[in-house]
C-alpha cells in the first residue's frame, strides 16, 4: 500500500490525520529523532509468523519485544521473526520495512501493545523510508481493529523502579 492509497483509505473513512515528510530514515528510532516524535507515541510494525500464519505486532518505538513472555502471553508453542523475503509480496507498493500497521488491510491479524492505547495520537511509517501519518489513536484502534496485549514487552529505556536502583551507602 503506497503512502498515497493510505492517505485515500484514511479519507474514505473520513480520519483526520497529518503526514510527515522526513529525510530517509530506517529504523523507529530514527524516525523518531528525526521527525521529533516521542519513541512512545511512534509505531513500530513487527511481522512474526505464529503457528504459521503471518501476523502483524505494533508496538512503540521505543520499546522490544520479550519473545518468551510474548509467546506465553499469546498461548501458543510457535511464533517467529518473519524473515523480509517472506513478507515483502504481502506489502505491494510499501518499502520493505515501513509497512503501515493496518494488518486488516494486509488480510493479517493485528497485535498491539496496549502501551500505545495510553496515547491521544499514534504515529507510524506510512509506507515509505520517508513519510510518517499520525492520527488519533482512537480512529487508528477504529480502522485497525488491533488486539490488545500487555505481556510480552519491555522498554529497555524505561525509568527503573527504586528497588532495582543502585544505591551508595555512605
Amino acid at each position: 500500500m503506497p503512502v498515497q492509497q493510505l492517505k485515500d483509505y484514511l479519507d474514505i473513512e473520513q480520519v483526520q490525520y497529518i503526514s510527515v515528510k522526513h529525510s530517509p530514515a530506517y529504523t523507529a528510532q530514527e524516525i523518531a529523532k528525526r521527525t521529533h516524535i516521542k519513541g512512545n507515541l511512534l509505531a513500530k510494525t513487527v511481522i512474526v509468523t505464529i503457528d504459521g500464519k503471518m501476523a502483524m505486532i505494533v508496538l512503540p518505538a521505543s520499546c522490544r519485544i520479550r519473545w518468551d513472555r510474548f509467546i506465553k502471553s499469546m498461548d501458543t508453542d510457535f511464533i517467529a521473526l518473519a524473515d523480509e523475503e517472506e513478507f515483502q509480496d504481502h506489502f505491494p507498493g510499501c518499502e520493505v520495512g515501513a509497512m503501515p500497521p493496518f494488518g486488516n488491510l494486509f488480510g493479517m491479524d493485528v497485535y498491539l501493545y496496549d502501551e500505545l492505547a495510553k496515547n491521544e495520537e499514534i504515529a507510524f511509517s506510512a509506507g515509505s523510508h520517508s513519510e510518517i501519518i499520525k492520527m488519533k489513536f482512537d480512529d487508528y484502534k477504529t480502522l485497525a481493529e488491533p488486539t490488545l496485549l500487555s505481556e510480552g514487552f519491555v522498554n529497555p529505556d524505561a525509568p527503573k523502579p527504586d528497588w532495582m536502583c543502585k544505591r551508595k551507602v555512605g
